[in-house]
């Protein structure tokens, strides 16, 4: 079993406080956003187990958002942190948030989080809130970090690369695909693109290999182009 297999219910249950879910944004197991002004940021970490480290984890993003969840399976046997007063207490005390998640898949409310002074690093909270929102979709389930995560910047340069399939390209005739196709280009972060001329840029092996590892449907133009 896998941390993964506990982000479906968590995200179904932030989703039912009409928060916008996903997965593995800036390091962060589950990223909810609720509009409003300002908007609500919360993060989730998760862990099959309640313990020590899920807590360290929590300590370490309260500065980045508004409130924090802790998630992790239930026991079984009934004998997990979850039902220890001492865990709770302290948790109670940081101003985390509770939640376990039973053997079926259901979510149970063990701790609300509370309102604390603010502890906030405003600018490690602005890149959550600018990742989640530059991101397309869900597309990365929370709780893993084995594989590349998909984020915005990711998607973007995927978008750029499906572009130049059919030969290569100038910044200026991407600038639709993506506002950041100069900067991408210029980087060149994944090996993906390489100058065949000046001011123009052909798309290499590795970029047609991560197009077929991440393919691009017709449906993603369109949201890009939107």
């Amino acid at each position: 079993m896998q941390e993964t297999s506990l982000y479906i219910p968590v995200k179904r249950f932030l989703e039912s406080l009409d928060f916008t879910v996903k997965g593995e944004v800036g390091g962060c197991d589950v990223v909810g956003l609720r509009d409003g002004e300002p908007p609500v940021l919360v993060i989730c970490e998760l862990k099959l187990q309640f313990n020590l480290e899920l807590i360290l984890q929590g300590v370490d993003r309260a500065a980045s958002c508004d409130e924090v969840w802790l998630a992790a399976r239930m026991s079984s046997r009934g004998k997990g942190r979850e039902h220890d007063r001492r865990f709770r207490a302290l948790c109670r005390r940081l101003g985390f948030g509770l939640l376990g998640v039973g053997s079926a898949g259901n979510v149970e409310l063990l701790l609300s989080p509370a309102a604390l002074p603010p502890r906030r690093d405003p600018r490690r909270r602005s890149r959550l809130v600018d990742e989640h929102r530059r991101r397309r979709g869900d597309p990365v389930v929370g709780g893993g970090s084995r594989t590349p995560v998909m984020t915005a910047y990711r998607q973007d340069a995927l978008a750029c690369a499906a572009a130049m399939v059919d030969g290569p390209k100038r910044p200026r005739d991407l600038k639709t695909i993506s506002p950041r196709a100069a900067n991408i280009l210029l980087h060149n972060v994944y090996g993906w693109f390489a100058r065949a001329e000046r001011g123009v840029y052909a798309l290499t092996d590795v970029g047609r290999a991560a197009l077929q590892r991440w393919p691009q449907s017709a449906s993603d133009e369109a949201a890009r182009v939107v």
